[in-house]
C-alpha cells in the first residue's frame, strides 16, 4: 500500500504539476542530409548493415518511427545491425502552399535514397513508411524506376478510401465542399495549419480521448502504461500542418476521387502508374485501425501489377500500433525482419500474423497499443 500511494503521488505531481511522468525519448541520431523538408537522420554507427531508409507521413512527426524505449523501430532496425536512417520535413507554412505531392516524389525521396546510397556505398535501399508515407514510397518508386531502392515496406498504407467507414461522410461533403473549403483555407493559410492537423487526429481517436480521465485514474500508480499515454500524448503534439497543394491533391485526387484503386494518378502534368513499382513489397494491415482498415489497404495486391511480391500480412494493432506498439515486436518488426532478409522469399502472400502472446491486448487508451 505504502508504494502505491508513493507512486501514484508521483505520478500525480508529474502529470498535472511538473514535466511529465517521462522524459522525452529519442534514440541517438545524426544528421547526415540536409534542406527545405528534407533533414536525413542517421541512427547508430557509421557503416553498419544493409541500409534502410524510414519516411515519415506528410505532417507526422518522425517520432512514430522512434516512439518510446521498446517501441521504437528505429532502435530495433539498429540493434538488428542495420544501417537505419530517416527523412523529416520539418514545419510547414504558408510559404509552402505550392508544394504538391511531386515535390515529395521528385524531388526530396529521390534525394534522399540516393543520399543513403550514396552513405551506404553504393547499396541498395530497403524504404519502410507508414501510413501516407507508403503512397509516397511507391509513387516515388513508380515515378522513378531507377532509383537504387531493393524493397518497399507500408504500415497502415490505404489504396481504397471507399472501405474506410471513418471517411464516408467527408468524402460525401468533399464532393461538393472540398475545393470552396480548401480555397479559403489556401487563401487564409497557405494550407491546413497544424492545429487544425491535430484536432482532426484526435477527433479519429475520440475513444482514446473520451476515456482518458478514467484511464489515468485507473493508472495512476503504473508509472510505465502512464509514460506510454504521454509519448503518443507527445507525438500528437508534434503534428505538423499540411501545404496546400499537397492537402488538396489528397483531399479531391486521393480521398474524394479514390484514384489509387484505379492504379494511376495524375500528379505534376503526367500520370504515376503504380503498375510501374519493380520491386517487392510488404504490405500491413491493422485489425483496429480505424484509419486505414484492412479491407482499404488490402486492395495493393491488386494495384502492384508489376511488382516481383507483394506481400500482405494482417497485424494486431490500431494505425500507430501496428509501428509502434507493444505487439509490434512479435508480429509486424518480425515479419519486417524476416521481409528485410528475403524480399522475394518463397512465403505467402496473404497471412495473418499473431501475437506471440494471444491474450495480449491490441488496443487501449495509451493509442500505441
Amino acid at each position: 500500500m505504502t508504494d502505491f500511494v508513493s507512486n501514484a503521488a508521483r505520478n500525480a505531481w508529474g502529470l498535472f504539476v511538473a514535466d511529465g511522468v517521462a522524459e522525452p525519448y529519442r534514440t541517438p541520431s545524426v544528421v547526415v542530409g540536409d534542406g527545405p523538408h528534407r533533414t536525413l537522420r542517421r541512427f547508430g554507427p557509421e557503416g553498419s548493415g544493409d541500409p534502410v531508409l524510414l519516411v515519415t507521413p506528410l505532417a507526422a512527426s518522425p517520432t512514430c518511427f522512434d516512439l518510446m524505449p521498446g517501441q521504437s523501430l528505429a532502435a530495433h532496425l539498429v540493434g538488428l545491425g542495420r544501417s537505419v536512417f530517416l527523412i523529416e520535413y520539418g514545419k510547414i507554412t504558408g510559404d509552402d502552399r505550392d508544394l504538391g505531392l511531386e515535390f515529395w516524389i521528385d524531388d526530396v525521396l529521390p534525394e534522399a535514397i540516393h543520399r543513403v546510397a550514396e552513405l551506404s556505398g553504393g547499396r541498395e535501399v530497403d524504404v519502410v513508411a507508414w501510413s501516407i508515407a507508403g503512397s509516397l514510397a511507391l509513387l516515388t518508386s513508380a515515378a522513378h524506376p531507377e532509383l537504387p531502392v531493393r524493397s518497399i515496406t507500408t504500415f497502415g498504407t490505404p489504396i481504397d478510401y471507399e472501405k474506410i467507414p471513418l471517411m464516408v461522410l467527408p468524402r460525401l461533403a468533399g464532393r461538393y465542399l472540398a475545393e470552396p473549403a480548401l480555397d479559403v483555407a489556401d487563401h487564409l493559410f497557405g494550407g491546413i495549419p497544424a492545429p487544425l492537423v491535430r484536432i482532426a487526429y484526435r477527433v479519429t481517436a475520440i475513444e482514446r480521448e473520451v476515456r482518458r480521465p478514467w484511464f489515468v485514474a485507473a493508472n495512476i500508480a503504473d508509472s510505465d502504461k502512464l509514460a506510454r499515454m504521454e509519448h503518443v500524448d507527445r507525438f500528437q503534439n508534434e503534428i505538423e500542418g499540411y501545404a496546400g497543394r499537397a492537402f488538396r491533391q489528397l483531399a479531391v485526387q486521393v480521398t474524394v476521387g479514390n484514384e489509387l484503386t484505379t492504379g494511376r494518378i495524375e500528379l505534376g502534368g503526367r500520370i504515376v502508374d503504380l503498375a510501374d513499382v519493380d520491386v517487392p513489397v510488404l504490405a500491413f494491415g491493422g485489425t483496429d485501425d480505424v484509419l486505414a482498415p484492412i479491407p482499404s489497404v488490402e486492395p495493393v495486391t491488386s494495384v502492384l501489377t508489376g511488382a516481383p511480391r507483394v506481400r500482405f500480412v494482417r497485424v494486431p494493432g490500431t494505425h500507430l500500433g501496428i509501428l509502434a506498439g507493444t505487439a509490434a515486436p512479435t508480429t509486424s518488426w518480425a515479419e519486417l525482419a524476416e521481409f528485410l532478409d528475403s524480399p522475394l522469399g518463397d512465403g505467402p502472400d496473404l497471412e495473418f500474423a499473431a501475437p506471440a502472446d494471444e491474450s495480449m491486448p491490441t488496443t487501449s487508451v495509451t493509442g500505441a497499443d
